[in-house]
């Protein structure tokens, strides 16, 4: 099992800016690169009043007061991406307050879904030639069927193959399990059966407009990732979607969110992935949780210990505070 991309978390949701410029993304993209990283995924193109590029469709159609970028935090990853050989992945924009899970109004969905096709239109005719631009993600994190979530989806990924030549489409749901549903939420765990079927349903139904599924995998215990892993895979193979995982390197056991996650759990889920044919994994994400250069010391602790069990010989002093000149 090794990690073949991660995400960009520049326009944060729940954890701290870092304060970076080309130079220290530059660095970030090598020490990516160094461990086998080959595709990075931006998970969302703006969130509440800030935008990771120059947008003229996302102020008028947000309901928010949008700050203009200093810098388009695009057109940086894709030249960083080309530099490095890396394929891009464009994430499209969550507006709404909340998340899917506690939309109740189907409305809501199609909202978010008409919003993103003009995102996507735009973005198509701004980036869409660029070598890397390789994808789309939509940022959209699901865990079951509720009502307007296949709509939202086929809104968006039906738009964005046709108007880019078919450029695979990704999601990352999460497996609603005992860790989803800590701090006072309402609605119970969702059974591994109920799972089965909310997921037949909506691969179903995404078939031909769905190309990559990665599940996160952290709301679940660890035991029992294993058995969510596999029903996944099977159900994904079935109608025609690739299956990964998405391997959290941080930490929601700990009272403080959120921390680097401990080495043995990183290498627990990997096994776990790799128990039941995943051959593939994307990580939320390096550059806070894994970078030698993250805010977090112990960051490059986990960045040393994946790579001497890959067997590669970058180690994170190799990175560190080592910017060009």
């Amino acid at each position: 099992m090794r990690l073949t991309g991660t995400f960009l978390d520049e326009i944060s949701f729940d954890i701290p800016h870092q304060n970076w410029g080309h130079e220290e993304w530059d660095n970030d993209f090598k020490a990516m690169q160094a461990i086998g990283i080959k595709r990075v995924i931006m998970i969302r193109c703006a969130h509440r009043n800030f935008m990771t590029y120059p947008s003229q469709v996302i102020p008028r159609i947000s309901g928010y007061a949008m700050h203009q970028p200093p810098v388009d935090l695009v057109d940086m990853f894709l030249t960083l991406a080309e530099q490095y050989g890396m394929e891009f992945y464009f994430g499209t924009f969550h507006c709404h307050s909340g998340n899917c899970k506690s939309w109740s109004d189907p409305q809501i969905f199609k909202q978010e879904a008409a919003i993103n096709v003009e995102i996507i239109s735009e973005v198509q005719a701004l980036y869409g030639h660029r070598r890397a631009f390789a994808g789309w993600y939509l940022t959209h994190e699901v865990c079951s069927d509720n009502p307007g979530t296949i709509d939202l989806f086929i809104e968006q990924g039906e738009h964005a193959k046709k108007i880019s030549g078919g450029k695979p489409t990704l999601i990352s749901p999460y497996f609603a399990g005992v860790k989803a549903h800590r701090g006072g939420n309402a609605y119970p765990p969702v059974t591994i059966e109920e799972h089965t079927a909310d997921w037949t349903t909506i691969f179903s139904q995404l078939s031909g407009v769905l190309d990559y599924v990665a599940f996160q995998d952290g709301h679940v215990n660890y035991d029992e990732l294993p058995a969510y892993l596999q029903v996944t895979r099977e159900l994904a193979a079935r109608y025609g979607v690739a299956c990964w995982s998405n391997i959290e390197s941080f930490d929601r056991d700990m009272p403080i969110h959120y921390l680097p996650i401990k080495w043995e759990k990183f290498l627990w889920k990997m096994e776990s992935a790799a128990s039941v044919g995943i051959e593939e994994a994307i990580s939320f994400e390096f550059s806070h949780f894994i970078s030698p250069n993250s805010m977090y010391q112990s960051a490059a602790g986990l960045y040393d210990r994946y790579a001497e069990y890959c067997g590669f010989t970058a180690r994170s002093r190799d990175f560190r505070g080592k910017l060009s000149r």
